[in-house]
């Protein structure tokens, strides 16, 4: 039941972001962010809309579910923009991607989807992160790994394994992307200044 729920919600978050937001006050917003939730349930030749996109990136992980509502109650206006760490969320959340979906891939002879079923030392090696990042207060990662690591100890998903809690496609994708166009800017704007001067 949880992943039909998860479905609508990664719908209504999904769009609401990607939506521009029409310069609409906050009670605006909110009531485009459940109109957009109430359009997840329309159904459409047997299917609701959320099962129609979950048929194409299937159940989101639960760092993507809490980095699109951390999202979402920014542009509410709910959360002050976190002042430091988001890079850190992008780098880290790439740099698992790329450990495994590669290797899943058959790019390498490792298999870190394997270890995902039996995952005490992935567990021990998430922890140590995760108290390192709320040392350096890289907050919204470390409540990204911390609800990842909940939902997989109380299992509400219909997966066993600990990395379809911790990332999916769409989330180190997007973090890579982020992070090219990141270092792309510095140069842009470096160009920039050299030709203004």
């Amino acid at each position: 039941m949880i992943n039909l729920w998860q479905a609508h919600a990664s719908f209504a978050m999904i769009l609401f972001l990607l939506l521009p937001s029409f310069g609409l006050g906050r009670t605006w917003r909110i009531a485009l962010l459940l109109a957009l939730l109430a359009a997840s349930f329309i159904p459409l030749g047997g299917l609701s809309l959320a099962a129609y996109l979950r048929s194409h990136i299937d159940d989101l992980a639960i760092t993507s579910m809490v980095f699109m509502a951390w999202g979402c109650l920014r542009r509410l206006g709910l959360l002050p923009p976190e002042r430091q760490g988001q890079t850190s969320v992008l780098i880290l959340f790439a740099a698992l991607a790329l450990v495994l979906y590669p290797a899943t891939l058959g790019l390498s002879d490792l298999d870190p989807y394997r270890r995902g079923y039996s995952p005490r030392p992935l567990l021990l090696f998430v922890a140590l992160m995760t108290l390192g990042l709320f040392y350096l207060r890289h907050y919204l990662a470390v409540v990204m790994l911390t609800c990842a690591t909940l939902a997989f100890l109380v299992g509400i998903k219909p997966s066993h394994n600990y990395w379809d809690y911790l990332v999916d496609p769409l989330l180190g994708l997007y973090c890579c992307v982020a992070l090219l166009m990141l270092a792309a800017r510095r140069p842009y704007r470096r160009l920039i200044t050299l030709r203004g001067a």
